[in-house]
């Protein structure tokens, strides 16, 4: 049992055909081909940050729009390219993590477009919530799009992982706050019941939320530190938007799970074991670290960035970044460049905003010459098949996840906190 669940990963879905699939080898990264002037080429970087952003936008508005009903409610596919698209076969379903980070990341810019976007997604989140068979307040891991497109729900990830529903619960909550439509918060504050009454656990030390519910309906018994982090900022929005303190009590409990977890060298472990109390000390994954610092804003968690930056760190050809965990650490994890970067920038002690612009660059380089990339969406991964070390594998191919956090890095807005008064404007 690892203790954590890596929300956008499709393996527990398609592990026959990953299984049966031909993978003929690595991905070369780049072309020998000599860079002109006017191309950089492999390495170099053909766009200024501003342009950077505006593409970035361009791929999440291609991803939202291709899906939707007659009623506007839309959902983008997670992965595309590379693995996720060969001549026999299209993996479309669409995780709910990525589409949270998508609806926050539209409010993040907040253009009457963008929030035009973030409502179509969020509508359908709110969609699945009411149809769901138990309709009890929770959504699934995720959703297929081109049923979506037909105006029904048609569920490919049963499982109710609590930070899932952590993250649905946020981007609801940013939503509220962008437009005051009552809709959001109410449902926002159903995931939080649900969350509270399916996976509090104030019996076993450390107290804290467990991992939810597995596919089959069954309890998770370990509790994890991402998801901590997850319920910590969620329940604090919920408190702020509400007045109601008592979320702000449950937002300390999850908050003082996660500095149980902390280690004396500063690193975060990953969360516990089937007990619920024995911590589970490897792998050492990347989100336990800035999602920690960024999802409770403790700066004790200033040295499990420190701590990242010296153990977690990759050079993959031309890109530099953290990976996943410290399973694997020869490839780079955009995802995680985009959320290290912004806790970074947050942080902001000596050096760490060259350091947040250096891993942002690199993925700018990636946005121009990944392999299976577009010219504007952000891969996963450098190179196919990094180990997270949970028992799956990160591909090379375009993501929505990725390219959502890469834009809340470089507008430096955290999506655990719901923006300042005037933010959004």
């Amino acid at each position: 049992m690892s203790g954590t669940s890596r929300r956008s990963a499709p393996w527990a879905m398609i592990g026959a055909l990953a299984a049966a699939a031909l993978l003929a080898g690595a991905v070369p990264l780049v072309s020998s081909a000599a860079a002109s002037a006017d191309d950089p080429g492999p390495g170099g970087n053909a766009l200024d940050a501003a342009q950077s952003v505006s593409l970035a936008y361009e791929f999440l508005d291609a991803r939202v729009d291709e899906f939707c009903d007659g009623d506007g409610r839309c959902l983008p596919r997670s992965y595309q390219g590379g693995f996720f698209t060969t001549p026999s076969w299209d993996f479309t379903p669409s995780f709910v993590y990525d589409d949270a980070l998508v609806v926050i990341a539209y409010t993040a810019r907040g253009l009457p477009d963008d929030l035009r976007r973030a409502q179509a997604v969020g509508d359908a989140l709110l969609f699945f919530q009411a149809q769901d068979p138990i309709s009890d307040g929770r959504v699934r891991t995720s959703y297929e799009p081109h049923g979506m497109r037909q105006g029904r729900m048609e569920i490919t990830g049963p499982g109710t992982f609590t930070g899932n529903q952590a993250w649905v619960g946020m981007a609801l909550t940013r939503l509220f706050h962008a437009t005051g439509e009552s809709r959001y918060l109410d449902g926002a504050l159903r995931i939080g019941q649900w969350i509270q009454a399916n996976t509090a656990d104030l019996a076993r030390a450390p107290f804290g939320y467990t991992g939810g519910q597995n596919d089959s309906g069954a309890s998770l018994t370990w509790k994890s530190t991402e998801h901590n982090s997850d319920v910590a900022g969620f329940f604090t929005q919920l408190a702020q938007l509400t007045g109601d303190p008592v979320w702000s009590e449950r937002a300390a409990v999850a908050a003082g799970f996660v500095a149980a977890m902390q280690s004396a060298d500063g690193h975060v472990d990953t969360g516990t074991l089937l007990d619920g109390s024995t911590i589970n000390t490897r792998p050492i994954p990347l989100d336990a670290q800035t999602w920690s610092f960024l999802g409770t804003g403790d700066t004790r968690y200033g040295a499990a960035l420190d701590w990242t930056l010296e153990n977690l760190m990759a050079t993959d050809g031309p890109y530099q970044g953290p990976s996943i965990s410290d399973a694997d650490v020869s490839k780079v994890w955009f995802e995680g460049g985009g959320n290290l970067a912004l806790a970074l920038r947050l942080r902001d002690g000596q050096g760490d905003a060259g350091r947040a612009e250096a891993l942002l660059d690199s993925i700018r380089i990636a946005q121009h010459d990944a392999p299976n990339g577009d010219g504007k969406g952000i891969v996963a991964t450098s190179t196919d098949g990094l180990d997270s070390g949970f028992g799956d594998l990160y591909y090379a191919s375009l993501h929505t996840g990725a390219t959502a956090w890469y834009l809340l890095a470089a507008a430096g807005d955290n999506p655990f906190r719901l923006p300042a008064a005037g933010a959004e404007d």
